[in-house]
């Protein structure tokens, strides 16, 4: 699964996330994390590359634990990037805290 995040303060908001998920155990021990560098496309903004996370795992638990730690750590966020999450071509924006945003992430990650 690759997460971005777009919005003032996004680059900064994306490490922060990384290291809240390397905080959590269920998603350390069970999730390989590592960044992803592409360049912008002609016509982007920007000159530099583009830093998504990327997180690997392999059943539906960890993609819930995932989902979980997401909207645990965006409750301590002051600031609020939309935040792309994108896994076997299925793509899901988020741009709020709420409890739905469990089920949607949830939902966008696993449904077949």
């Amino acid at each position: 699964m690759r997460i971005s995040m777009v919005g003032p303060g996004a680059d900064e908001e994306l490490r922060s996330f990384r290291s809240w998920l390397l905080d959590t155990p269920e998603i350390r021990q069970h999730a390989k994390i590592s960044w992803q560098t592409t360049e912008p496309q002609p016509g982007d903004m920007g000159a530099g590359a583009i830093d998504t996370l990327q997180l690997i795992t392999d059943n539906f638990w960890q993609i819930a634990t995932f989902s979980l730690s997401y909207v645990a750590w965006r409750k301590t966020r002051a600031r609020s990037p939309r935040v792309t999450i994108e896994h076997n071509g299925r793509v899901v924006t988020i741009e709020s805290d709420d409890s739905a945003s469990v089920e949607r992430i949830t939902r966008a990650l696993t449904d077949e």
